[in-house]
């Protein structure tokens, strides 16, 4: 319960901090859509570029101290971030700077989280375990998401930053309190560590095989959710009331759906993940024939929940069937791989949406979902992985 409850706090920050930080790059003097750009990207390429180096790490010490060091990092950064708003005095290259320290401690955390459930949960726990650690850390996130608005109109935003960075502080103490074996010395290199863990993830067809459609999916997805979902509300909907609706709802999904996915029993877990990841291409397709936001919110509330079922029944194959020793370096290759083409979805949803229109683009965002994943039941370690009894 205490790495529930420090995920819980910790992402009902982060909730904060995604509203928070925008705001405050947009307040400060001369600030534009560009520095906004330039001080989110400063915190996304980290955590592809690190995350392996993370799972490195994480595999030779204690995940639960990587953790906590995570946690202080990204307190860190976010009570820097939260002092330069408040006093005023923010240049553009210290933002930067501490949104890459932040994106830096995310990379950290991420792979040894990941392998630290199977150190404290037993096997034949492990679905329901992920199932509510997801359901915690959705719910806080749609909370934080809901209540920003509002603390950054009453408090502004340097003090909902500075409400994230001691939802960090409050986490690393509380992962502090677990309990959990040091790593054996290996006495091999960091690099020969890193090639292990990526002979033990392409040895597995079943793994590289749903990174790889997840590379696809994740980049048509993060170009619906940046680019050109907002286009489309902006345009057909009604404006940006229409997508927080939208939005909401998908959100709402995903803690029903790990709710779910906590209490179902399948045999063949990796085929029904699969194929719970075809419903996210329909509110692609309903935005971009123009369809009424409550048909809209309905198809993102069932991708909500198909995404979570996707990730609580992919995290507990991941647990069960690689080996605890490696488990953090195969997690930051998953990591690394499901995130390698999501800048790029970003970067090229505006100029297609203006060469082709935004409802052809996100018609082909829906059919890459669908192709992605139709490849990935082409494995047959996909369809052919069973469930333990």
């Amino acid at each position: 319960m205490l790495l529930v409850a420090a995920r819980t706090l910790s992402v009902l920050g982060n909730g904060f901090a995604r509203v928070a930080l925008s705001f405050a790059v947009l307040a400060l003097p001369g600030a534009g859509p560009g520095q906004l750009s330039l001080v989110l990207a400063c915190q996304a390429v980290p955590q592809l570029a690190f995350v392996l180096v993370g799972g490195v790490i994480a595999d030779r010490m204690s995940r639960s101290r990587v953790m906590v060091l995570a946690d202080l990092v990204g307190a860190a950064a976010y009570a820097g971030l939260a002092a330069m708003v408040l006093t005023g005095h923010a240049p553009l290259w210290a933002l930067c700077l501490l949104a890459v320290l932040a994106g830096t401690a995310t990379a950290l955390f991420s792979p040894a989280m990941d392998g630290v459930i199977p150190l404290l949960v037993p096997a034949g726990r492990l679905q329901q375990a992920n199932g509510l650690l997801r359901v915690g850390m959705n719910g806080a996130m749609l909370l934080g998401l809901a209540l920003s608005g509002v603390t950054v109109a009453l408090v502004g935003a340097g003090w909902a930053l500075a409400l994230n960075a001691a939802s960090f502080l409050v986490s690393a103490a509380l992962i502090r309190g677990l309990r959990l074996p040091a790593r054996p010395r290996t006495g091999t290199s960091g690099w020969a560590e890193l090639r292990d863990g990526w002979r033990e993830f392409s040895g597995r067809q079943w793994l590289w095989a749903v990174v790889a459609q997840y590379a696809v999916v994740v980049a048509a997805l993060n170009a619906n959710a940046g680019v050109l979902g907002p286009l489309a509300a902006e345009r057909d909907l009604g404006g940006a009331r229409a997508w927080s609706l939208i939005v909401a709802a998908q959100a709402l999904g995903t803690v029903a759906g790990a709710g779910l996915a906590a209490r179902i029993r399948v045999r063949r877990p990796l085929l029904v993940a699969v194929v719970a990841t075809f419903p996210l291409a329909v509110p692609l397709a309903l935005l971009a024939v123009r369809a009424p936001v409550p048909l809209i919110a309905l198809a993102m509330c069932g991708a909500g929940v198909a995404s979570d079922i996707f990730g609580v029944l992919w995290a507990t194959t991941l647990q069960r069937e690689v080996p605890e020793a490696a488990l953090s370096r195969v997690s930051s290759y998953d990591w690394f791989g499901s995130l390698a083409f999501a800048p790029l979805g970003l970067l090229v949803a505006g100029p297609v949406a203006a060469r082709i229109g935004v409802g052809h683009a996100l018609a082909g965002c829906a059919a890459l979902v669908v192709l992605a994943s139709a490849a990935a039941l082409l494995s047959p370690q996909v369809h052919g992985l069973r469930a333990p009894d």
